[in-house]
């Protein structure tokens, strides 16, 4: 006898429309006779292993579309990453509390969690339905277009150098500010969308995707600035010489590692600092900022993409949909179409777990430090409308008097 019960958690890092998604499969999975009860896990895989649940079936959906406008993850999240013997836990706990289907909203690791979820429940024979739903600002899933959550953290940055670009038009000198991904690059390229006129930064956009060399670096800042006066500078936290060695590592004295011996790239102000640094140091220019984004681009809740926030609650009711109607596990991936329209498609789960997509080298330029107008048509339909817009006092100089 079915017992009508679905499951939906959060993992990774937030963003400003995840619960959009959390949110579609609510109310989505109340269209469907045969769900009775919808539950939440806190935190996460921690909170299903910890039994740690919301029964969403009682809340209203006003509420729940307001948390739906809400950024961050309103279950809350985890970055605890499952092995085998984790995952058989949570399938443990699944099948004790009849769970039929199992919903994870997040990026690389929750789809790879979902994977071994969903081959523990066959090898068992117990009739559990694993979707994974895709959310990451990093835009580094195989097989989407984008991922819910990127066009809104795209959003922010394009408007925050647009204003760090007005700013040091004011005050001239060299500003750095540093975006985040570790491996992919799209986040930090989208800075090239504040742009407006032709000397208009982000003047330099340095992306993971390329490796990045710190003498001509001070090389293309030094030619810019001679040209402009000015130089504004994108750079993506995971830069990395030849040799794969992050940047950061190579400037810092101390570097501090993440909980999976990463070197901890977000959360600190290190990189731009050195960058300043070098700046200060190797072309004596005195104006030197810096500035880290971190994780004000992840969940600010001024600056959301409509498209993002549709997309996102989609998301989530195609994952009920493919989930009810169908008869596979597998990842929610958005496709494409037309100039701009988005439709949805279940990928294999294997074919999207442990798997990182990078910035595909038709959307960076041949210089290695600027992006291409592909990107741009890329991006520009997933930020939304009413991006603001800046403008120019026109250049009628009157004549000068003492000192023509």
């Amino acid at each position: 006898m079915p017992s009508g019960k679905i499951l939906v958690a959060q993992g990774g890092g937030p963003t400003a429309v995840i619960n959009q998604s959390m949110v579609g499969v609510a109310l989505e999975a109340r269209r469907f006779r045969d769900v009775k009860l919808v539950y939440g896990a806190r935190h996460g895989v921690r909170g299903i292993v910890d039994e740690d649940f919301l029964d969403l079936t009682q809340e209203t959906s006003h509420n729940l579309e307001a948390v739906a406008n809400t950024p961050s993850s309103a279950l809350g999240s985890t970055r605890d990453k499952p092995d085998l013997k984790y995952c058989q836990e949570i399938f443990k706990v699944l099948k004790a509390h009849e769970i039929e289907h199992f919903f994870y909203i997040g990026g690389n690791d929750s789809s790879d969690t979902v994977r071994i979820v969903s081959e523990e429940a066959h090898k068992a024979n117990y009739p559990l339905r694993s979707i994974h739903i895709p959310k990451t600002i990093d835009n580094d899933l195989v097989g989407s277009d984008h991922t819910p959550g990127f066009p809104s953290a795209a959003r922010f940055v394009a408007q925050a150098f647009a204003g760090a670009n007005l700013d040091n038009a004011a005050l001239p000198g060299v500003y750095v500010g540093v975006v985040m991904g570790r491996h992919a690059g799209f986040l930090t390229a989208a800075s090239a969308l504040g742009k407006k006129f032709q000397d208009d930064g982000p003047h330099l956009i340095y992306l993971p995707e390329r490796v990045f060399d710190i003498p001509k670096f001070l090389a293309d800042v030094k030619t810019v600035y001679d040209r402009y006066g000015r130089c504004v500078v994108a750079v993506s936290e995971g830069i990395h010489d030849a040799s794969g060695q992050p940047i950061m590592a190579r400037l810092a004295k101390d570097i501090e590692k993440d909980a999976h011996g990463n070197v901890q790239l977000s959360g600190t102000g290190a990189l731009a600092d050195l960058l300043c640094e070098e700046i200060k140091a190797r072309l004596g220019i005195k104006r030197v900022r810096g500035d880290t984004f971190g994780y004000l681009q992840r969940s600010f809740i001024g600056c959301v993409s409509d498209v993002d926030q549709r997309e996102a609650r989609e998301v989530g009711e195609k994952a009920v949909q493919y989930a009810m109607w169908g008869k596979v596990d597998g990842s929610v991936a958005i496709k494409r179409t037309g100039f701009y329209s988005a439709d949805y498609e279940l990928l294999p789960l294997s074919a999207v777990a442990g798997k990182t997509r990078v910035m595909e080298d038709e959307f960076i330029a041949a210089n290695g430090c600027d992006v291409t107008d592909a990107f741009r048509m890329y991006l520009r339909p997933l930020l939304g409308s009413r991006m603001p817009d800046a403008y120019r006092l026109r250049p009628n100089a009157v004549p000068r008097v003492l000192r023509p």
